[in-house]
């Protein structure tokens, strides 16, 4: 591996561009997988980064060796930093010190909306929108589609609450979705607080496209009105509505739920 002590070498500088801006990482076409558990997840679930950069101080703990180890297999550049320069690049706390950088996907979106699938209008938390990830791949959902407004599915900050779910769908952003809704041949369910239909009283053991909306707002009224159906998640305590990436494993997991009794 190669060691870089200089604030002043070149792709120092484009990492810390990358760490710390969203603009940066989007023209560049590029994210950042931060701790041992994603990069380990890329490996197994895509293959090999185009760079793997290690903190001075994490480069002889087993996992970071056996990771650094494939990489170097791989043909993979592996460069080490000085605790004090990798520190500047990470946004974990205390964690260890090893990221890749690897390509974005680029995913187009599909001519008419035909599988099972995520449809998210301008979800705003990127803890949120990384745990409605996590969840639709939990429950063999693969494809998720993000408004304009929504968060960007590929920042650190998605990334860790996703925990590797990224590697495992097909996210495409800054979807029209009154046009995809439009294009659907399966029901397109809008959750609503409102609605007089319960989530439970629906068939799910077939393909469904699952709309969700901003935390505050919920789905927007044209998208609603676009849906084939809204639908509620009742509940007995005295809140008015559940968190939306809790309400989201609740849909996802009756729908797994219906398909296993129809095995």
């Amino acid at each position: 591996m190669k060691t870089i002590t200089s604030r002043d070498n070149p792709l120092f500088k484009e990492l810390k561009l990358l760490a710390t801006s969203s603009q940066a990482r989007r023209k560049a076409g590029r994210s950042l997988l931060d701790g041992v558990h994603l990069c380990q997840t890329y490996l197994e679930q895509v293959g090999m980064p185009p760079l793997c950069v290690v903190g001075e101080g994490s480069v002889m703990l087993p996992e970071v060796t056996a990771i650094v180890e494939r990489c170097e297999l791989g043909r993979v550049q592996c460069v080490v930093f000085p605790d004090a320069l990798y520190n500047t690049l990470s946004q974990v706390e205390n964690g260890i010190g090893l990221l890749f950088v690897v390509d974005t996907p680029q995913t187009a979106v599909p001519g008419k909306l035909a599988r099972s699938a995520v449809l998210l209008d301008n979800l705003q938390d990127p803890g949120n929108l990384g745990s409605i990830l996590r969840s639709a791949a939990a429950a063999g959902i693969e494809e998720v589609f993000c408004s304009t407004g929504t968060a960007f599915a590929w920042s650190p900050k998605v990334l860790r609450a996703g925990m590797g779910a990224h590697f495992s769908l097909r996210i495409v952003e800054n979807v029209d979705l009154q046009n995809l809704i439009a294009s659907a041949e399966i029901p397109v369910l809008a959750t609503s607080s409102h609605a007089s239909r319960r989530v439970y009283d629906l068939d799910l053991s077939q393909p469904v496209a699952w709309l969700f909306g901003h935390e505050g707002q919920g789905v927007s009224e044209s998208l609603l009105a676009a849906a084939s159906e809204k639908v509620s998640i009742p509940h007995l305590g005295p809140v008015e509505s559940l968190n939306v990436a809790a309400s989201a494993a609740v849909c996802f997991f009756e729908q797994v739920r219906q398909k296993t009794l129809s095995q």
